[in-house]
């Protein structure tokens, strides 16, 4: 019986969760309990607020600092293990460690979300999340005064654009986030960002999310993920999203492309994918995935016009690339061209049922690749109606026992951010735009590995 490719787990991310979790948590130091940028100051006897705190040296938590930094201002962070949520709505804010590996943010299995960033133009750097019950860092244009969440996929409602509208520019890079009960590193209701140079391992859903937005303009580049259910996950995120230069190996599921009606902005749509590897997505060590696949690179479900370059997808037994309809949302006009394919199940495969059939989806002619069924993105690339797999025709993989978020092996240390940390820097450009290299990355070897 041939499966569908993975959909989003189910879970509630309501702000009343959030606050919940602070309120339970705040003795411990949990929760920044901000009002705003009207509410900062320089401390106890009031005054400007600070352009540059040091914790714990300047203020005793990450979140004082967060609740008392001028806009434009910047925090570092000594090493240490903070058991604190750290919110940000201040524009401009640069939350830094100054060690990438010794600076953790710990949730210790019990609150909710790790680092919290409601403004725009926020950097967050050189620090590593982990052990939150949701996600390691969430950017998101989704909050009022009761706090920030994310899309709670508990019923239909969808974003209202608004009332909620999407954070402007934002940056995450050198960001290690391990063990966290949803995702690594969530980009949600957001434009004109980036997240670089990172590391996700441990997530219950995704290392990587992006999602809900239109006009993205959002990079995703020299990124890591391992031993998640899914490596990097797109939800109805479209149009100048490039993921650049990234590898999805050693996970459930390597990467996903999905429409989801319990999201606004239907249907995910156009994409740039180039020069990823997408490789060995067999791991054991990771928790289970919602669905149960495992062995998968790439899950286009109900992604359309998505343009895929150069990269290296290998070693994923069920499929490298699987192709299906999210509920009556066609897959459509995918195009894969240069992509290195080997010691796949298939290499490419279309399991649509006939009310999302598939259609437009093209492999370039001459590029070496199994398909199923061997019709299937090789001739009738038009409008007409593609062929599906008969049940049966892929052998699906027995899917491993999953282990707790909590258990997932710790990652190695990572690289530093480069430069002067105590340095400040300039507020992030208005657009991020195409990679100036974008036509010029090659498909890389199957064992190459992002480096800073």
């Amino acid at each position: 019986m041939v499966s569908n490719p993975p959909r989003r787990a189910t879970a509630a991310r309501f702000t009343a969760a959030w606050l919940a979790g602070c309120a339970l948590l705040l003795a411990i130091g949990g929760c920044s309990a901000s009002g705003g940028n009207d509410a900062k100051t320089g401390g106890a006897n009031g005054g400007a607020a600070p352009a540059v705190l040091t914790v714990p040296t300047d203020a005793k938590t990450i979140a004082d600092a967060a609740d008392r930094i001028a806009p434009g201002g910047l925090i570092l962070i000594e090493p240490g293990v903070y058991t604190e949520t750290v919110s940000i709505d201040t524009e401009d804010v640069t939350l830094r460690g100054l060690d990438r590996n010794a600076v953790i943010i710990d949730g210790e299995g019990l609150r909710p979300e790790g680092v919290v960033v409601t403004a725009d133009g926020v950097r967050v750097e050189n620090l590593t999340v982990r052990s939150h019950t949701f996600n390691g860092v969430l950017v998101t244009g989704m909050h009022d005064g009761d706090g920030a969440q994310a899309h709670g996929l508990d019923g239909y409602d969808t974003l209202d654009p608004e009332k909620f509208p999407p954070i402007e520019r934002f940056s995450i890079s050198h960001v290690t986030s391990y063990n966290n009960g949803l995702y690594g590193i969530y980009a949600f209701d957001s434009n004109h960002g980036s997240i670089t140079d990172s590391y996700a391992s441990g997530s219950a859903d995704s290392g990587y999310y992006v999602g809900q937005c239109e006009n993205c303009d959002i990079l995703v580049r020299a990124n890591t993920a391992e031993n998640n259910a899914v490596g990097f996950e797109n939800a109805n995120a479209s149009d100048s999203v490039y993921i650049v230069a990234n590898r999805w190996s050693n996970n459930r599921v390597g990467m996903t492309l999905l429409s989801n009606y319990q999201e606004a902005f239907l249907p995910q749509k156009a994409n740039t994918v180039v020069g990823n590897v997408i490789a060995d997505n067999t791991s054991e060590q990771s928790p289970e995935q919602a669905d149960g696949a495992f062995g998968i690179g790439v899950g286009i479900s109900g992604g359309q016009s998505n343009q895929f370059s150069r990269n290296t997808v290998a070693a994923n037994p069920y499929a490298g690339i699987l192709v299906s309809g999210s509920e009556d949302i066609s897959a459509t006009g995918n195009t894969f061209s240069g992509t290195v394919f080997a010691d796949n199940g298939a290499d490419l495969a279309n399991i649509s049922q006939p009310r999302a059939a598939a259609s437009g989806n093209c492999l370039t002619a001459g590029d070496s690749a199994s398909v199923v069924p061997s019709t299937f993105a090789v001739a009738d690339c038009g409008n007409a109606q593609q062929d599906a797999a008969a049940d049966g025709t892929l052998t699906k993989p027995v899917s491993p026992k999953g282990m707790s978020f909590l258990k997932v092996p710790a990652p190695p240390a990572q690289p530093q951010l480069p430069g002067d940390l105590h340095k400040a820097p300039a507020p992030l450009p208005a657009t991020v735009g195409a990679p100036d290299d974008l036509e010029t990355i090659p498909a890389p070897a199957r064992d190459w590995r992002p480096s800073s």
